[in-house]
């Protein structure tokens, strides 16, 4: 089990996301055990001895996240979105639909993979982060969903 939790005092230092990861076992998930201020959680199984490294979470569970994220004002949690949201582009679970600018900004309107066009487009405010904070961004989400039990 991988819980996504927002930071305790003194740990938000040095985290571009603003969230910590916590691993835990069934067991204790079952058992009751969660961490304070969750956010998000995923279960997965962890693979054979020797074989390649792979992600921990799923398309699904990265679509839930963005949704989530969605509703959070936190600029750095926005920044977060932006990236997961290129990330899903990249992996053509969304595809662009256009660009729209605002007076806070550029507005990406996606659609999800085999969407009713009907539908209103997904809003992504380009939150105007620098390329730095972007690979750092991208550098920790990669942290965050790698299955660490597992050498390359």
């Amino acid at each position: 089990m991988a819980a996504l939790c927002e930071p305790l005092e003194g740990e938000q230092e040095g985290l571009a996301l603003g969230m910590v990861r916590y691993d835990y076992s069934v067991e204790a998930w079952d058992a009751g055990a969660r961490p304070e201020r969750l956010f998000s959680w995923w279960r997965s199984s962890i693979p054979e001895p020797g074989g390649a490294k792979r992600l921990l979470v799923d398309d699904d569970a990265l679509m839930d996240l963005f949704d989530r994220l969605g509703e959070e004002d936190d600029p750095r949690r926005r920044a977060f979105r932006w990236v997961l949201g290129l990330i899903l582009v990249r992996k053509r679970l969304f595809r662009l639909d256009g660009t729209l600018s605002t007076d806070e900004g550029n507005v990406f309107h996606l659609r999800r993979k085999g969407s009713d066009p009907e539908l209103p487009p997904i809003e992504l405010l380009d939150p105007k982060i620098g390329e730095d904070d972007a690979r750092a961004i991208a550098d920790e989400l990669g942290e965050i969903m790698a299955d660490d039990s597992v050498s390359e």
